[in-house]
């Protein structure tokens, strides 16, 4: 059995052909994408707040990708930044959401969707990686769950800028 693999001469990224086991470069990739993504919810909105805010964030998804490769460099600032913008953002459309709301509305807001569950999925694989027993340090764990909070909230105000309701998901199974 030929245990080596191939390595294109073409290959994209000099981590891609990391073994299984090794998270590190699932964690780089996924943190580019949800930079990539924070970049194209960016080019939908006409508020340049908003727009300064979302292009601070992807520096910031940016400045997290190489965490676990070499060390966060994420500071304390920008931390208590990000969890200000998460909170301004659930005070202008507190009380839109009661409950579990459908992942639905303007199109701006369902890309915001797709961030959250992408922030959520980078939180779940920073957890295989402690249980790999990796240490992680814990505010690259935090901001992976804020991120997740701020697109979720952002959801709901770009759904309210846009007039539209969010519909509340009833589970037949809660």
């Amino acid at each position: 059995m030929n245990t080596e693999i191939y390595r294109s001469p073409y290959e994209a990224y000099p981590f891609l052909s990391d073994g299984p086991e090794d998270l590190r470069c699932d964690f780089e990739l996924m943190t580019d994408g949800l930079s990539s993504l924070t970049g194209l919810l960016r080019s939908k909105l006409a508020d340049d707040e908003l727009r300064a805010e979302l292009l601070w964030v992807c520096e910031l998804i940016y400045h997290m990708n190489p965490a676990l490769r070499t060390a966060l460099k994420v500071t304390e600032d920008e931390r208590d930044r990000l969890i200000a913008a998460s909170e301004r953002l659930r005070d202008r459309c507190r009380g839109r959401c009661r409950r579990f709301v459908l992942t639905q509305g303007c199109e701006a807001a369902c890309v915001a969707h797709v961030l959250r569950v992408g922030a959520k999925d980078l939180t779940r694989l920073l957890y295989r990686h402690i249980h790999q027993g990796h240490e992680v340090d814990t505010m690259l764990v935090d901001l992976a769950n804020i991120l997740s909070g701020y697109f979720f909230h952002l959801a709901l105000y770009l759904n309210a800028a846009e007039g539209v309701d969010e519909v509340d998901f009833v589970s037949r199974n809660y």
